[in-house]
């Protein structure tokens, strides 16, 4: 009956062991998946952020774009009546060199 009874104490011990080594692993998994969600979430987050000053630099570069091709445009512009106001004036120096 001793034994019996030692035999169903150790049965009960280990079970009761195991169940509660199962509590506690599930009570860490919850709290490891909370704080991995709220590590994605930051990263999450972050990543919008990053995302965000990408298209406004993106943003940016287009207009500095489109500003470098007016003055590349207005300099061939000046660059033509340069030339144009050069030949003029060698013109008229021509027709003072023969008169």
């Amino acid at each position: 009956m001793k034994v019996d009874l030692i035999v169903a104490i150790g049965i009960i011990c280990t079970v009761g062991s195991f169940l509660i080594s199962y509590l506690l692993f599930g009570r860490a998994k919850k709290k490891d998946d909370k704080e991995t969600g709220a590590s994605m979430a930051t990263i999450t987050s972050d990543m919008g952020y990053v995302k965000s000053g990408i298209e406004g630099i993106n943003v940016k570069l287009e207009k500095q774009d489109e500003r470098h091709i007016q003055i590349v445009e207005r300099l061939c512009n000046a660059e033509t009546s340069v030339q144009a106001a050069h030949k003029r004036i060698d013109s008229i120096e021509e027709k003072e060199n023969k008169e």
